[in-house]
């Protein structure tokens, strides 16, 4: 396994790897199959509040959706 922290220095850490590969090995220790990763932390240049503060309101926003046509349908 290889790990690269956000600021590319090698790491064995794998919370703070941001990319890297990992290799898997068959039973004679040959490589198998190699697997690459990255995390991307971009932020939306639209959005004027973080992503989660966002889902937040997008969840209320839902849930008073579902209780106004529970209302309007007499279900609640």
């Amino acid at each position: 396994m290889a790990y690269i922290d956000a600021h590319g220095r090698p790491t064995d850490d794998p919370a703070a790897a941001v990319h890297g590969e990992i290799t898997e090995f068959n039973g004679q220790g040959k490589p198998r199959r190699r697997t690459r990763f990255f995390l991307d932390d971009n932020a939306l240049p639209w959005l004027p509040v973080s992503e989660p503060a966002f889902l937040l309101w997008v969840l209320a926003a839902l849930t008073g959706v579902w209780l106004v046509v529970g209302v309007i349908l007499g279900l609640v």
